[in-house]
């Protein structure tokens, strides 16, 4: 069926560093010469492989080696029979030489068996430092372009030989099981203090042969303002170009999901996304970084869980529904928006998941079943409450971390009815905004997970992965020591988060193993404060 999806544009802050005045292939051949051309030069290149080139000045020279780089097969018939180009613009994981220069960079990258040969460079020339392979990388992740400069070389060289904070400090976060399915991985991309970017890449998959998914387990880090994922359509793909990018350029695509902090998505029983084996993904990640000092490496992590083809009994189906026309004056009034969606050409839809998005300035986001003469009927989602579930005796609107609702079994909607979503603002800033996609602009966006079929929960089937009940705390006022217990079926919570009226984080823990845990807030001052526990959220007082 015609899936509705309005496109979300992009644009960045500018960073607070200088950008390196040379061509992006013109640093990176530097880094050859003064460590590769030992091996590597002119006149007798080893493998084959000439990083010295041709050319009157340094940037011919740069773009002659790039032309024997880029989509150029690798002499290593191992390499080659694996899908290495010696360069794959956009893939540092398919790039045969960042392959031999990584030597343990990047942890997801397997290290050089016995077939592909020795590190470069070759013992005794010197070793390339981390910041000039991350200089290579770059260059990769971006296109491996022979003109301009894509990236900043002295972000890159602050991050590494000054310092700078990671999206994942702690090392990549594992990826599924072996059998279960595999990771994808979006960067890493720098970003300056202070700064934003949103970025997109496409990535074609060349999976063995058509599949099904039951799981996308979203890992991006809390400096992280969304993540989507798309697939192209028809040809949508061809003409986008490889690597990093700032333009959206969506001409025919698909929403897959969206999310705004980490979130797996299991799908409910006898549900997947259907997914082709050459199926071309576009990834879209927006990252803030909110140091005033410090470089920030910006990195996404796709853990998808796959079954057999032929599992599941219906396809798993994602759509964004976007008012763009939000004027929001900055007179600090309540501002509301309302939107119909109706009319999508099925006679029934049954919902999985609803989310809503705005930025700063949002104070609600509602979602009801529209009536066949226009009007509102039942409530059905409500990003203040917990889980998204109206009727919450203390409503409180978090925009950067809003709810996604569930419905096992599935919620069905009379598509020529349809939904009303409706958000509302307060704007006290500096100037009036619209739709627009940095953080200072606003945004109306409902995503939307459903089948064509009812989901529908057996007697023989396993519990639904999302149980609606709310987190249990007690004693509620406290004045010190409080126990909260995980609803049934949670056994364990990723990220706790403890904030005050003001919506200040003072609390922060992360891993939580059992049943129940206690907390001591004695020496938080006394007050009514709002918890997060991966999606769940409450209310509490510490008296």
């Amino acid at each position: 069926m015609q899936k509705l999806l309005t496109l979300l544009l992009c644009v960045f802050a500018l960073p607070l560093f200088a950008q390196t005045t040379l061509p992006s292939v013109q640093e990176v051949y530097k880094i050859f010469q003064n460590k590769c051309i030992s091996c590597h030069d002119h006149a007798s290149p080893e493998a084959n492989l000439d990083l010295e080139g041709t050319g009157a000045t340094e940037l011919l020279r740069a773009q002659n080696v790039a032309s024997k780089l880029v989509n150029f097969n690798p002499a290593n018939a191992h390499a080659l029979s694996n899908g290495y180009k010696r360069v794959y613009p956009g893939r540092a994981d398919k790039s045969f030489l960042f392959k031999k220069i990584n030597n343990g960079l990047e942890p997801s990258i397997p290290a050089l068996n016995a077939q592909e040969g020795s590190t470069m460079p070759a013992y005794p020339s010197q070793a390339l430092t981390d910041a000039e392979k991350e200089i290579v990388r770059q260059w990769i992740l971006f296109g491996a372009k022979t003109t301009g400069s894509q990236f900043d070389k002295t972000l890159v060289e602050t991050f590494y030989n000054v310092g700078g904070e990671k999206s994942f400090p702690n090392g990549p976060p594992p990826g599924p099981a072996p059998g279960e399915g595999f990771q994808l991985k979006m960067g890493p991309f720098f970003l300056a203090p202070d700064a934003e970017v949103e970025y997109y890449q496409k990535w074609e998959m060349n999976l063995p042969a058509n599949g099904e998914v039951n799981g996308l387990d979203f890992k991006i880090s809390p400096f992280s303002h969304h993540f989507l994922l798309y697939n192209f359509t028809g040809s949508g793909a061809a003409s986008i170009p490889a690597g990093l990018r700032l333009d959206a350029n969506h001409s025919q695509i698909n929403l897959v999901a969206a999310v705004q902090e980490a979130t797996e998505l299991r799908l409910p029983n006898k549900t997947a996304f259907k997914w082709d084996n050459n199926i071309v993904l576009d990834f879209n990640s927006h990252y803030i970084n909110y140091s005033l000092s410090q470089p920030y490496q910006c990195e996404a992590y796709i853990n998808v869980y796959t079954q057999a083809l032929g599992t599941a009994e219906q396809e798993m189906f994602a759509t964004l529904l976007v008012n763009s026309n939000i004027p929001i004056p900055n007179n600090g009034d309540l501002i509301t928006h309302t939107k119909p969606e109706f009319q999508f050409g099925a006679d029934s839809l049954y919902i999985w998941g609803l989310m809503g998005h705005t930025h700063k300035y949002g104070r609600g986001y509602k979602v009801w079943k529209r009536l066949v003469n226009g009007q509102k009927g039942d409530l059905i989602y409500d990003a203040s409450c917990p889980m998204g579930i109206p009727g919450c005796p203390t409503p409180w609107y978090d925009y950067q971390h809003i709810p996604i609702r569930y419905w096992e079994p599935s919620l069905p909607v009379k598509w020529s009815n349809g939904i009303i979503h409706e958000a509302k603002w307060v704007n006290e800033g500096p100037t009036s905004v619209n739709f627009g996609p940095t953080s200072d602009d606003e945004m109306m966006v409902l995503i939307a997970f459903y089948t064509e079929q009812p989901i529908t929960v057996g007697a023989n089937d396993p519990n639904p992965q999302w149980v609606e009940k709310q987190i249990l705390v007690s004693p509620n006022p406290t004045s010190g020591n409080v126990t909260f217990t995980l609803p049934g079926g949670v056994e364990s919570i990723r990220t706790f988060r403890l904030f005050n009226l003001t919506g200040q984080e003072v609390l922060h823990r992360t891993d939580i193993s059992g049943q129940t845990f206690e907390l001591d807030l004695s020496r938080l001052a006394p007050g009514v404060y709002f918890f997060d526990a991966d999606g769940r959220r409450g209310k509490l007082e510490r008296g």
